[in-house]
């Protein structure tokens, strides 16, 4: 079975939505789903225990906090983690579980926008390579937790790419699948910042991480640029 674990800051407005979906389209696959908040200031834990998910409060803000807080506390074999402006494709269950019949312990989906930009449609396209360089949180990601513990999951002290570092760990000690169906994940900050202004900063942020350069230093030059966002 499988637990779902979404980690959420003042998602109110897609959280319960995102929850209805996962439950008729996970019944009998899904364990439960697990909201991590990080201290939202809106009603995101009441949207999301109206629709049936199971909410915890985490102590520390961050997404590898808030999923590290997430897979401590859920009770399926296997872990799903999805960002809350994502969803994945009506199957995502049953695609998972496929995977996982045919071996694999860990993996992702490609990555599609709800924007039909050029730019994003090509960024997307990039997604279906196995090089960690495209791999991107909001593709999401499941593993068995009994590899996540292994590899000690998310590491808590990055401020940014952790979904990308963990990836590379994980492939350490098992094989990796991406499955040929896309989530689909909100293309809003690209909207309100810039498509190619964003991307630029994304692939910055992507050199100075190999680059070894410290997490507050990349932390602060995101914020620099990101002035408003809520994540």
């Amino acid at each position: 079975m499988i637990s779902i674990i979404i980690p959420a800051f003042n998602e109110e407005v897609k959280i319960g939505g995102l929850i209805s979906f996962l439950k008729k389209h996970g019944e009998g696959q899904v364990l439960e789903i697990i909201v991590v908040d990080g201290g939202s200031s809106d009603n995101t834990a009441e949207a999301a225990s109206e629709k049936g998910a199971k909410v915890i409060e985490s102590s520390v803000r961050g997404r590898a906090n808030q999923m590290n807080f997430g897979a401590k506390k859920a009770r399926g074999d296997w872990l799903y983690f999805l960002h809350a402006d994502t969803t994945p494709p009506p199957t995502f269950a049953t695609d998972i579980m496929e995977v996982i019949h045919a071996g694999f312990e860990c993996g992702c989906f490609r990555l599609s926008f709800d924007d039909r930009h050029p730019a994003l449609r090509i960024y997307s396209w990039f997604t279906r390579f196995d090089l960690d360089v495209f791999r991107f949180g909001d593709q999401s990601l499941f593993v068995r937790k009994a590899l996540f513990s292994e590899v000690e999951g998310f590491d808590d002290k990055l401020l940014v790419m952790e979904d990308q570092e963990i990836v590379t760990r994980l492939k350490t000690r098992a094989q990796f699948v991406i499955i040929e169906k896309s989530v689909v994940t909100s293309a809003r900050k690209y909207q309100r910042f810039g498509v190619f202004r964003l991307q630029f900063i994304f692939a910055i942020i992507v050199v100075l991480f190999y680059l070894k350069i410290s997490q507050e230093v990349i932390a602060h030059f995101y914020k620099s640029f990101m002035v408003g966002s809520s994540y």
